[in-house]
């Protein structure tokens, strides 16, 4: 399931409170007490087996006396009753439900099902959502509704707030109680047994009351549910999250160096910086991210200035800027003159901009307009320490109307207690963020900097693809079966080479010996000098026991090194099967950069990229960076960024900068092998040496999925290279297939090609271009719920001859599709060619309905959807033309 039927648990018309009580301090009678004293307009029904008054009011014995269906049902009765209470709602016709109740996963004996099993099989014939169990329910402040057992009901407001825990729910409201912060929706999770944050996502994200949506997350199940609706609501409104568990117990079973690395955590944060979203540290930012998106206008840029009374209190947030990483502007000259005008003689002329303890309310004043006009400023923070001169109220009063007119940031710090506690409550009543310390305002600032990043991630046109390349797949697949039908748990280096190169990924010769003579002859095949690793299973590092030996120069120096190998991994090892010995050409490359590019595979996201600083000590630091596949040039850029390779990558000295593309590309093959082969539970790459002559894999690393072990989905699908196909369109061949990010700029030169009619016709609008982040949002699509299929040469070079695209719901339900078709090729049915493979496409995802829009003088439109089986009708405002397949 996902947003069906939700409206019947966010925007109920009537409430049944079932459990609803008189005893002093239950849950029945405080749930009762919030349903009455939150100015809920619809009906209320108290639910009582026993009492007909409950409250002062009438009560109904059972869901069957009720006057009629409730919307909205809330249950606070002991575990075991709820499965039969929500089968009698489901026949009564109610379609949403809030289980406060807890301990439901219990089983009544050993291999029954648990309640919690049995409410959700009642639940499903009659398509009915659950909110919980095991929460402390829901408030809707905009329809008075409070169906929990807060201890206060919340303001109305532009956020929602999601939580797994009910204690953080209620110290949240609390905390924005006290500081006039309201909520649009507010709502304890629980077990999440039905409704879960994909669900949430999915129904808030769309939901124009909300303008932010604030998540505290323990746990995530569906992964690509998740990621599709988190993606999909993060293009719409900022989606900030905290979640608990930041301890990497999952690196302690990981048997290679990316497994180690990439512990769930780090992941996690790959998921959410990949949707757009913004991950916070603890609830205290988690509580500054709400003052901030709730007041603070959006980020343009990430050069901020200080502007402050107090010397100490802006270098203090110089420091915790700089610290953390952020930029301290710069100011141009011309901004120098403007403010030496308004300033006295001893201000500190530069970044912070101390304007001196004595400063009047005028100084403040004039100080902040010149910086907030200036082109170098991003955004203000303004510092103010108090003084007896001036009252800090008076300085606020003056300062906020500037501040509220102004198209970029302005955060403030009152430092102080009782003497700035006014001007702190002023400029909290203007709608302008305001933080306790320095460092918690720039830590606010520095939070809509990552999402500003994120968000302009979703909006960035993917460069061009690398060359095409096409990998040994099937090769591939052989290889790791083979290695499965023996029982390997790790391919040998021979083998793991072997799987590189079926994927483009440039390697060493490597040559398999079984013992040591073979070991000599394959250094004489290969030619002087070579390196020497020991090849079994059951040793993964092979350096820690001395099993690896480089720059051997001779066939004596191979014959004795192998033999005292041999020795020393017996006795370090005796439980080691060794195979034999990996003979590697021995590589020189003096100035080669050191890179791990790794994969694993996390319980919940399923596989995971890994990139950063190799070498042996790749442990030892955190320089490195996760991605969740596929990538393409700019993820893989990205990754890179946040890697800590930049400086190692660039030229230094008489040492060239490193081939960029090269890694790039290396990442690219990499982030393709993890979407194509299911079997590799692990991969290292360490070293890839990556140099001016470009990259190439020294050692490597590959584990095997255990067979008795279900493969993890990948979180994001990747491309569906399987509904490429050639058609022939007036005898000229074309390849029709999904689109990529990477066709945005061809996808901008066909609307740029497009007449304004033509483009009138698509859009229902005039318009002389499509936006950038039109062209971003519209090849940058989630296979799991949108196609897009494109029609191009065939040899993939030329312009786009068309396109087709559908939206599907999250519920796979419906799905909205829009054409159109570059002039030259109009007419030549190229237009139902496409139309005919999107419904065959949407038809066997099991889609039930496709509709469109068009206008009326769109003949040609409206004669192609008929000829295709849809019913063509005037639409409701009798302005458009409405299209339906059935």
């Amino acid at each position: 399931m996902s947003v069906r039927n939700l409206e019947f648990l966010f925007r109920p018309a009537s409430v049944a409170l079932i459990g609803a009580s008189d005893r002093e301090g239950s849950v029945g009678a405080v749930v009762f007490r919030n349903l009455k004293e939150g100015g809920f307009r619809g009906p209320v029904w108290p639910v009582n087996a026993r009492r007909d008054v409950v409250g002062g009011e009438r009560a109904w014995r059972d869901v069957a006396s009720l006057p009629s269906a409730p919307d909205l049902a809330i249950i606070a009765t002991p575990p075991a009753t709820v499965p039969q209470l929500i089968e009698e709602l489901g026949r009564r016709g109610t379609r949403a439900a809030v289980v406060l109740s807890a301990g439901l996963k219990n089983r009544p004996e050993p291999g029954a099902p648990s309640s919690e099993q049995q409410m959700l099989q009642a639940a499903r014939p009659w398509l009915m959502r659950i909110l919980g169990p095991n929460c402390i329910g829901l408030l809707l402040p905009g329809l008075g509704l409070n169906a929990s057992f807060a201890p206060a009901q919340a303001l109305t407001g532009p956020l929602a707030f999601v939580t797994q825990s009910g204690a953080l729910a209620t110290a949240m409201l609390d905390w924005a109680r006290g500081r006039g912060i309201g909520f649009s929706h507010f709502i304890s999770m629980g077990d999440s047994a039905d409704v879960d944050f994909g669900d949430v996502l999915d129904y808030l994200g769309s939901e124009s009351g909300t303008r932010a949506i604030l998540m505290y997350a323990e746990s995530v199940k569906a992964a690509r549910k998740f990621m599709s609706a988190a993606r999909a609501a993060a293009r719409n409104k900022p989606v900030i999250v905290v979640k608990a568990g930041r301890a990497p117990e999952g690196a302690k079973a990981a048997a290679s160096h990316t497994g180690a690395l990439a512990g769930s955590d780090g992941v996690f944060d790959a998921a959410v910086r990949r949707a757009g979203m913004l991950r916070v540290d603890t609830l205290e930012d988690l509580f500054d991210a709400a003052e901030t998106l709730a007041r603070a206008r959006p980020v343009g840029g990430e050069r901020i200035v200080i502007l402050t009374n107090g010397g100490g209190a802006g270098v203090l947030a110089a420091d915790a800027l700089s610290l953390q990483g952020g930029t301290l502007g710069e100011l141009a000259s011309d901004t120098l003159a403007a403010l030496d005008a308004v300033l006295p003689g001893t201000w500190s002329r530069g970044n912070p901009v101390d304007i001196i303890g004595d400063a009047p309310v005028a100084r403040y004043v004039d100080a902040m307009r010149v910086l907030l006009q200036a082109p170098e400023v991003d955004a203000v923070l303004f510092v103010h320490a108090p003084t007896a001169l001036v009252p800090a109220l008076a300085i606020a009063q003056a300062c906020a109307p500037v501040m509220q007119n102004s198209r970029k940031p302005v955060l403030s710090c009152w430092l102080g207690g009782p003497a700035v506690a006014a001007a702190r409550e002023a400029t909290a009543q203007a709608g302008l963020p305001s933080y306790a310390t320095p460092e918690r305002a720039v830590a606010a600032w520095l939070q809509m900097v990552t999402h500003a990043r994120n968000q302009r991630a979703l909006q960035e046109i993917a460069p061009a693809a690398v060359a095409e390349f096409t990998p040994d797949r099937a090769g591939a697949e052989a290889l790791l079966q083979g290695a499965a039908a023996e029982g390997l748990e790790w391919l040998d280096e021979v083998a793991a080479k072997r799987l590189l190169a079926a994927y483009g990924i440039p390697i060493v010769r490597t040559e398999m010996a079984a013992g040591v003579d073979e070991a000599v002859a394959a250094a004489q095949a290969i030619g002087f000098p070579v390196a020497l690793k020991i090849v079994s299973p059951q040793v993964v590092h092979k350096s820690d026991i001395g099993g690896v030996a480089l720059n051997l120069g001779d066939a004596d120096e191979v014959r004795e090194t192998a033999r005292r190998m041999l020795d020393r991994v017996r006795a370090a090892r005796p439980d080691a099967v060794i195979k034999g010995f990996a003979v590697q050409e021995m590589v020189r490359r003096p100035g080669a950069r050191e890179v791990i590019v790794g994969l694993s595979t996390d319980p919940v996201f399923g596989p995971v990229l890994l990139c950063g600083v190799g070498g042996t000590e790749v442990e030892l630091h955190r320089r490195h960076a996760l991605a969740l596949p596929p990538l393409n040039l700019a993820l893989a850029q990205e990754l890179v960024g946040r890697s800590g390779l930049e400086p190692l990558l660039r030229a230094w000295r008489s040492r060239p900068a490193a081939d960029r593309a090269a890694l790039l590309d290396a990442l690219v093959k990499v982030s393709q092998l993890a979407c194509d082969l299911d079997g590799v539970a692990e991969l290292d790459i360490n070293p890839l040496l990556v140099d001016a002559q470009g990259a190439v894999a020294l050692d490597a690393r590959v584990r095997l999925r255990p067979a008795a072990s279900a493969a993890v989905p990948l979180a994001i699908r990747p491309y569906p290279q399987e509904l490429e196909e050639t058609v022939a369109i007036a005898g000229r061949p074309l390849r029709v297939r999904p689109i990529r990010p990477e066709d945005g700029a061809r996808l901008h030169a066909f609307y740029d090609a497009a007449t304004p009619g033509d483009l009138r016709l698509r859009f229902f609008m005039m318009r002389r271009e499509v936006p950038h982040s039109e062209l971003a949002r519209f090849s940058q699509i989630d296979y799991d719920r949108e196609m897009t299929f494109v029609a191009l040469p065939e040899d993939g070079s030329g312009e786009m001859a068309g396109e087709v695209r559908a939206i599907c719901d999250p519920d796979n339900e419906v799905a909205e599709f829009a054409i159109q078709v570059a002039r030259e090729w109009q007419g030549r049915g190229l237009g139902r060619l496409l139309l005919d493979k999107l419904i065959r496409h949407l038809r066997e995802r099991g889609t039930r309905e496709v509709v469109g829009t068009c206008l009326p003088e769109n003949a040609v439109m409206a004669s192609l959807a008929a000829r295709l089986g849809f019913e063509v009708r005037p639409g409701d405002d009798q302005t458009t033309l409405r299209l339906r397949l059935g």
